[in-house]
C-alpha cells in the first residue's frame, strides 16, 4: 500500500492524499490550496495525479482547504463516488457554489487587467455549473456506519468535533498485495473539546496507519469560557468608545459560533442592546444547513433550544440581521451608531469582509478581533500582528482601530487536545504522518508525540512525498 501526500504538506492549505492499494485508488480530500495568487492558480488548476484513475474519494469536511477542489476533480475526468457524512454534503452544497462564484469574479476582474496589456483571457478554475455537476458524485454516509467502498474497503466516519458534519475517516483495508488487514485512521481537523454547538472529538482505540493533523501541535488556546469573557469585554468596550466590532469570521463553523454567544451573552444581560449584522451570503445559506442537522448538536445545546422561554434558536434573536444582497450590504458603510458585523472571509482575503475593513480600519473608535488562525501572508494576519499599515484593494490603509484575539473559539485542537486524542490509542499506529501543518507545529508535535505518547514512528511528509506502509 502506498501513501502520496499531494496537499497540507508542511502547510495548512490544500489537503490532498492519495491511498493506492490493490491496483485501485482512493483520494482523501480534494482542497484547493490558498497561499500568494498566481502560485495558488497555477496549482490549484493541475491536479498532480491522474484523475480518472481514482476510484473514489473520501471527503473529511466541507471546509474548502479540503473540499474546494472536488469540482475541478470532476471536470478532469474522476466519476466515481465522492462520501461525506450528510452534514457535510449540504455545506458543500453552498460552499463550493459560493468557491466557483467567487473564481468566476476573480477571473472577470484578472480580464480586464490582462485586456488593458493585450493579454488573452484566462478561465476560472471551475465554474458554479462544474461545482453543481460534481454534487451528483456525492454519496452520504452517517456517523458511526460501516460501509464497503470498494472491494476489501470498509469506510466508517467518527465525529471530528471540528465543524458540522466533519469527520474522522477510518479505512479498514485488506491489503491483498501484502497479504494483511491494515486500519488507516485520517483525522481530518480535529475540533477542541469543550466548543458550543458540537459534540467533541471521537477517541480511537486503534490504528495501524495514522494521518493527523497538527495546525496548532506548538501551542495551547485559551479556555472558551475565558473567550467568551473576552468577547463580553471587547463588546462592552467598543460600545463604550462608540464605535464597531468588525470581526472577520469564517462563514461556516466560527460566524454560528460567535452568533450562538452574542445570543447567551445578550440574553443573560451581559452585553449592550445593539445590532449584530451577519454580513455574508454564504454564511445565510451555512446557519440555514446547521439548523437542519441537529444530530451533530451536544447536549448543551439541545439543551438551550429545548429551554424555556423565547429566543431558543441559537442563530436567530432579537438584534441579529442576516444581510443577503449588495445594498444591504452597502447600508452598514453609513452607520454611525455602535454595532457588531461579523462577516467573511476569516482571514480577510476575499468577500464582503474587505469593505468593511477599508471602511472601519483608520478609526480608532472602532475594534477588529480577530477570532481564527490566520495563515502566514493572509490580511488577517497582518493586522493580527499589528502592522502600521495594510494594503486592501491595492490602497494603503493605516491600521488605527484597536486590534483584539481571542484564541478559545478555534475549532482546531490545540498541542494538548492533540497529544490527548492521540493518546486515547490503546494500539499505537505502527506509521503516523503529520499532515496540515506549519514547520513549527508539525516539528512540536512530532517531538510531543514520540516523547510523551509512545508513537514510534512518526514523519512529516513533503509535498508530493510518497510512502509504502
Amino acid at each position: 500500500m502506498k501513501i502520496t501526500f499531494h496537499g497540507a504538506a508542511r502547510t495548512v492549505t490544500g489537503s490532498q492524499h492519495l491511498i493506492e492499494v490493490n491496483e485501485h485508488q482512493i483520494l482523501l480530500d480534494c482542497g484547493l490550496y490558498q497561499g500568494k495568487r498566481q502560485d495558488t492558480f497555477d496549482r490549484n488548476r493541475k491536479l498532480p495525479f491522474e484523475t480518472n484513475r481514482v476510484d473514489v474519494m473520501v471527503l473529511s469536511h466541507a471546509h474548502i482547504d479540503h473540499s474546494g477542489n472536488i469540482p475541478n476533480l470532476v471536470k478532469s475526468g474522476f466519476d466515481g463516488d465522492i462520501y461525506a457524512t450528510y452534514a457535510t454534503r449540504d455545506l458543500c452544497g453552498a460552499m463550493l457554489l459560493d468557491s466557483a462564484h467567487i473564481q468566476e469574479n476573480d477571473v472577470e476582474f484578472v480580464n480586464k487587467k490582462r485586456a488593458r496589456k493585450g493579454e488573452p483571457p484566462v478561465e476560472p478554475i471551475y465554474t458554479q455549473e462544474d461545482a453543481v455537476r460534481a454534487l451528483n458524485n456525492f454519496h452520504s454516509v452517517a456517523y458511526n456506519r460501516a460501509i464497503k467502498i470498494m472491494p476489501g474497503v470498509t469506510l466508517t466516519y467518527l465525529d471530528a468535533g471540528h465543524m458540522l458534519g466533519s469527520a474522522i475517516v477510518m479505512l479498514n483495508i485488506e491489503d491483498r498485495e501484502a497479504n494483511r488487514d491494515v486500519t488507516l485512521v485520517f483525522s481530518g481537523d480535529l475540533g477542541q473539546p469543550g466548543l458550543p454547538i458540537l459534540r467533541d472529538p471521537t477517541q480511537i482505540d486503534k490504528a495501524d496507519v495514522l494521518i493527523m493533523e497538527s495546525t496548532y501541535g506548538d501551542r495551547l488556546h485559551e479556555s472558551f469560557v475565558d473567550s467568551e469573557k473576552d468577547l463580553q469585554r471587547i463588546v462592552v468596550e467598543t460600545y463604550k468608545r462608540g464605535g464597531k466590532l468588525i470581526i472577520p469570521a469564517f462563514a461556516v463553523g466560527r460566524t454560528q459560533e460567535i452568533v450562538y454567544s452574542l445570543h447567551k451573552l445578550s440574553l443573560a444581560r451581559k452585553i449592550p442592546f445593539l445590532p449584530i449584522y451577519v454580513d455574508s451570503p454564504l454564511a445565510v445559506n451555512v446557519t440555514d444547513v446547521f439548523s437542519n442537522h441537529p444530530e451533530c448538536y451536544d447536549q448543551e445545546t439541545r439543551d438551550f433550544i429545548s429551554g424555556a422561554g423565547a429566543d431558543r434558536d441559537p442563530f436567530g434573536f432579537k438584534g441579529l440581521q442576516y444581510t443577503r444582497s449588495v445594498e444591504e450590504s452597502k447600508e452598514l458603510n453609513f452607520l454611525r451608531e455602535p454595532a457588531v458585523i461579523i462577516s467573511a472571509s476569516g482571514m480577510a482575503e476575499a468577500g464582503r469582509i474587505q469593505h468593511h475593513l477599508v471602511n472601519n480600519i483608520e478609526d480608532p473608535k472602532n475594534t477588529i478581533l480577530i477570532a481564527g488562525y490566520q495563515a502566514e501572508n493572509t490580511l488577517g494576519r497582518k493586522i493580527e500582528e499589528k502592522e502600521p499599515s495594510v494594503r486592501i484593494f491595492g490602497e494603503m490603509f493605516q491600521l488605527r482601530a484597536h486590534v483584539e484575539k481571542i484564541t478559545g473559539f478555534s475549532a482546531h485542537a490545540d498541542r494538548k487536545a492533540l497529544l490527548d486524542w492521540a493518546a486515547a490509542f490503546k494500539k499505537k499506529p505502527v506509521r503516523t504522518f503529520l499532515v496540515h501543518g506549519e514547520e513549527k507545529p508539525l516539528n512540536a508535535l512530532a517531538d510531543g508525540l514520540r516523547k510523551e505518547t509512545g508513537f514510534d514512528r512518526v514523519d512529516i511528509p513533503d509535498l508530493h512525498q510518497t510512502f509504502n506502509v
